[in-house]
């Protein structure tokens, strides 16, 4: 799991995490121009130009509402459910998980305004995550972050079938701010939410979502 600090936003579009990714496809291609290896060079070109495309890093315009919780991944919505016992909350919780595929923004941004009180890390296997089993045996980072009305609710990043390295970039006591970028994981997964029981649900299950835009509910 990788822990450095999210810088600010450069230039061009493209994560932070990625950038080392995208400087490799760049300096291989180059060399293949300047050797001559035309075919192989302009292959690695179209690859260089879809790992800019996979680690894109769009702005987006975050809901103004102050009970609203965003969404923090692109994706599809797997599951909505109540729950009795949570792993992460005290008492019943209401759960969400989103699934991301490989062609999805893979930026992962704050759920809702407060306080990380916990980064919990668990090492784990790497089974496919739209499997439900994935939230408790895949590698994973949580946060637990509670409001300014004194609520909690925690924010999990679950490694795949294919996503290899989950980034973190938020530390204990932390003051977070909705929709700001926190991490991601590199070449997709998935996202579980962990909310207040009585968590006013805006979404369903099959629904498309977009990190720090879509509204996945209400606080109360």
């Amino acid at each position: 799991m990788d822990n450095s600090k999210w810088p600010a936003r450069a230039v061009l579009p493209i994560a932070q995490p990625g950038l080392i990714f995208v400087f490799i496809a760049i300096l291989i291609t180059g060399m293949l121009f300047y050797f001559g290896w035309g075919l192989f060079a302009w292959i690695c070109f179209a690859v260089t130009l879809f790992v800019c495309w996979f680690f894109r890093d769009p702005d987006r315009d975050i809901p103004k509402d102050e009970k609203s919780l965003v969404s923090p991944a692109d994706g599809k919505v797997i599951i909505v459910e109540k729950q009795e016992k949570c792993d992460y909350l005290s008492g019943p919780c209401t759960k969400v998980s989103i699934f991301m595929n490989v062609f999805n923004v893979h930026v992962n941004r704050v759920p809702f305004d407060g306080v990380v009180q916990k980064v919990l890390y668990y090492p784990g296997k790497f089974m496919n995550a739209s499997f439900d089993k994935a939230s408790t045996h895949n590698e994973r980072n949580a946060l637990i972050i509670k409001t300014p009305d004194d609520a909690s609710f925690a924010v999990v990043q679950i490694a795949g079938l294919v996503a290899r390295r989950i980034v973190n970039c938020v530390k204990e006591g932390e003051k977070i701010k909705k929709g700001d970028r926190y991490g991601m994981i590199r070449f997709g997964s998935r996202l579980d939410l962990y909310l207040p029981y009585d968590f006013d649900v805006a979404v369903s299950v099959d629904e498309k979502t977009k990190a720090g835009a879509t509204v996945i509910g209400y606080m109360k």
